[in-house]
């Protein structure tokens, strides 16, 4: 019975290393990391906005935006110059962020699906900087417009290899609020919201350097 006994411990061993070898658990590495996945820092933050109530006013804000004001600007293939018609909306989109000096805002670059992705990821990149660089030039502080993001062609509308305008295109989104303007500060994001929009004609000592402000096409 004694002689057993060695083999009976042995075989538990090699049962308990296989077990080991068959989960994802490792030894050599650092405890709870089977757990975090990276996603308790987002949770934490996205849990504070709810409980401020930001990330719900961002959203009305947002939705507000793109009732009231075209978000969506659109250009010629293989293209980064604005359009008259892109100017347009633009000047519209400036008229509605400066009288919300609270709030951020981003623009997405994006293109058709002809040609390689690294050429449309800069393409979709010259556009949106062109879209920012209109909206500084009306008076829009660039601290304001977020850095500048480009989808490249991963996020056509409409789904077609061929040239396709509907997929050129920037769109100015609200991104969140300015972290140290004192509405914000005391929490009276609704006041934000609710303000009254007028729509109103772009300033004249605003006018003519504008027309000079959108980058080069490529």
């Amino acid at each position: 019975m004694t002689g057993m006994l060695p083999k009976l411990l042995a075989a538990s061993a090699l049962l308990a290393l296989t077990a080991c070898g068959e989960s994802s658990v490792s030894w050599d590495k650092e405890l709870g990391s089977e757990v975090d996945k990276g996603q308790f820092g987002n949770a934490t933050m996205n849990n504070v906005l709810i409980q401020t109530g930001e990330l719900e006013y961002t959203v009305a804000l947002a939705e507000r935006f793109s009732a009231e004001v075209p978000d969506t600007i659109n250009f010629a293939f293989n293209s980064a110059e604005l359009t008259a018609e892109a100017r347009d909306i633009l000047k519209k989109q400036a008229n509605f962020i400066r009288q919300f000096p609270e709030v951020r805002f981003k623009v997405f670059g994006h293109t058709d699906l002809v040609g390689s992705a690294g050429y449309n990821q800069r393409l979709g990149l010259r556009r949106a900087q062109a879209a920012v660089a209109y909206l500084t030039s009306l008076g829009i502080s660039r601290s304001r417009l977020e850095a500048v993001v480009s989808y490249g062609k991963s996020r056509p509308i409409i789904q077609t290899n061929q040239p396709e305008e509907r997929n050129r295109r920037t769109v100015t989104e609200v991104s969140g609020f300015v972290k140290s303007h004192p509405l914000v500060l005391n929490g009276k994001y609704a006041a934000i919201i609710w303000r009254e929009y007028v729509g109103s004609a772009v300033p004249t000592n605003q006018g003519t350097a504008a027309d000079a402000a959108p980058e080069g096409g490529g």
